[in-house]
């Protein structure tokens, strides 16, 4: 199930204890992404309203589970999130598997939200 993912990276993300007129973080982390190029499409935006965990980042599926991630750190950061969405794009259940997701993607997930025609496979008790 090979499906088109976009990388979405907010730019007004701060850091903790960063000043409000001071360079973001966040744009930062857009722009090493945007660099970085895989063959998938990055996406700017201006607030993912994750600002207490920023930088903030979303791999999203045209066909299957988005995956948001915060407190993103510059280094090693934009290689992960391509190699996140390499794994999403070609995953045969529309989910990132475990295993091999770099360990930023790891321990800065957020949430991870269903696709939009999601159907449960149990049913609740």
């Amino acid at each position: 199930m090979a499906s088109e993912v976009t990388i979405f990276v907010c730019t007004t993300c701060k850091r903790e204890g960063e000043p409000e007129d001071g360079p973001r973080a966040g744009a930062a982390l857009a722009e090493a992404v945007m660099i970085q190029a895989s063959g998938h499409r990055v996406q700017m935006v201006k607030c993912l309203s994750n600002c207490s965990r920023g930088p903030t980042a979303a791999i999203v599926s045209a066909d299957g589970w988005t995956y948001i991630f915060g407190k993103l750190a510059l280094e090693h950061t934009p290689e992960a999130l391509h190699i996140g969405a390499d794994l999403l794009s070609t995953s045969d259940d529309g989910i990132m598997p475990w295993k091999p997701r770099p360990e930023v993607l790891k321990r800065s997930i957020i949430a991870r939200i269903p696709p939009f025609n999601f159907t449960p496979q149990e049913k609740p008790q």
